[in-house]
């Protein structure tokens, strides 16, 4: 009989069939012989209503690729209201603390959390490494209250404060904090105090599917000829769509012909689409839904171009979102109105596309323009540098890699 595997403690609201970054670290910790157990919520993310097989009886205990899933009781999403969205934000803390009892008797090695919205999503964790000395690594994707006020309209200076106070009380607690770039690690550091030895900066690793090409000739079919500029993911307040529906009206009055092809769903896809056929651009807008990730390549195969925003946000301009990897990792050339470190990632490092300002249709515009007039062997040359800096920079195992590392050292 061997040596007994490392077992590492996951605790976050969502993951599989939740289709989160999460899920591709368990499988890789799984592949590199941890043992791997999960707390996390019933699954309703991004639609609000749970997952078909799943209810409030469940199920709260699975095995899914040789990890252990335990599961919380939560309020979901529902209709995405600011209500709603509150009702779900502190449901899931308070039913993974449920779990505690049992946890208090589990053999684990490591606590590894993983952080989006919302922060106090952690606390389970929080308090059992407390209480058993066990070390925890806190993964920070979602900075708080930052984040928070960017989803929730949040007036009451004394609402606010108390936010503040609640999120910089969990970011003082773990061990160990990775966070996503050297900007959200100054401000972890100035929020904490946390020493240089004990936070590191990892960025999020996009799945290998990512990097495939897959040509689907019904969907190019379905899409039709001519340039494409196509979004995937989430569909929320933070991903300023305006900005993507105003760049779209200033080409089509151009008379560039160009179908915008939105992949995803999210709190503000209603309102999007509303606003599209305000503004009489159905005609170049094609909204495609929710779709698994395992459908994402047969679209950015058919992309000329990958487009992405962000509100203009101090919060957003430290990090470097899960999308941008992927689109990397895709091959194709990206046209992006986006902060901070982004810009350096894209334009600098990878030189697989051109970044404007967050909020800035002006500039997107111009660069989708500029792509758009590109011949196929220079938007394919684009792309190439992506792909070649991805293989050799972002590629799952080393981001990965270097994550097991931190968390187990």
């Amino acid at each position: 009989m061997g040596p007994q595997k490392p077992k590492i403690l996951v605790v976050g609201q969502h993951f599989w069939p939740e289709g989160f970054r999460i899920n591709d670290i368990c499988d890789y910790f799984v592949e590199n012989d941890l043992d791997v157990e999960v707390l996390c919520g019933l699954p309703n993310y991004p639609r609000g209503e749970l997952f078909p097989g799943y209810s409030f009886r469940g199920p709260f205990r699975q095995d899914h690729n040789g990890i252990k899933v335990y599961r919380a009781p939560e309020i979901p999403r529902g209709n995405n209201s600011s209500m709603r969205i509150f009702l779900n934000y502190v449901s899931f803390p308070m039913g993974s603390l449920l779990h505690l009892p049992r946890l208090l008797f589990g053999k684990y090695d490591k606590i590894f959390l993983y952080q989006l919205s919302p922060v106090m999503m952690s606390i389970a964790g929080i308090l059992l490494s407390k209480i058993r000395g066990i070390e925890s690594t806190m993964y920070v994707l979602d900075l708080w209250p930052e984040n928070l006020f960017s989803v929730l309209d949040i007036k009451s200076k004394m609402l606010r404060r108390l936010a503040e106070k609640v999120s910089h009380w969990h970011y003082r607690q773990p061990d160990k904090i990775v966070v996503l770039s050297e900007q959200m690690r100054s401000k972890i550091i100035g929020i904490t105090g946390i020493s240089d030895d004990r936070i590191t900066v990892v960025p999020q690793a996009c799945e290998s599917l990512y990097e495939e090409e897959i040509l689907d000739a019904d969907l190019a079919e379905h899409l039709g000829a001519g340039f494409k500029a196509v979004f995937t993911g989430n569909i929320s307040p933070a991903q300023s769509f305006n900005t993507i529906i105003d760049a779209a009206e200033r080409l089509k009055s151009e008379g560039l012909a160009i179908t915008w092809v939105i992949v995803g769903d999210g709190m503000s896809r209603s309102q999007v689409e509303l606003e599209v056929a305000r503004r009489g651009l159905e005609d170049v807008f094609r909204f495609e839904g929710h779709h698994p990730v395992t459908d994402v390549p047969k679209y950015t195969t058919l992309a000329d171009v990958l487009v992405g925003c962000l509100v203009r946000s101090e919060l957003l301009e430290a990090t470097i979102p899960a999308k941008v990897m992927s689109y990397i990792a895709s091959g194709r050339p990206l046209a992006l109105a986006m902060d901070g470190e982004v810009r350096s990632l894209v334009e600098d490092a990878a030189q697989c596309g051109l970044v404007g300002p967050a909020g800035d249709s002006t500039a997107l515009a111009e660069n989708v323009r500029a792509i758009y007039r590109m011949t196929p062997e220079e938007r394919k040359e684009l792309g190439a540098r992506g792909k070649t800096y991805h293989f050799a920079n972002l590629e799952r195992s080393i981001v990965l890699g270097r994550l097991k590392e931190f968390v187990l050292g």
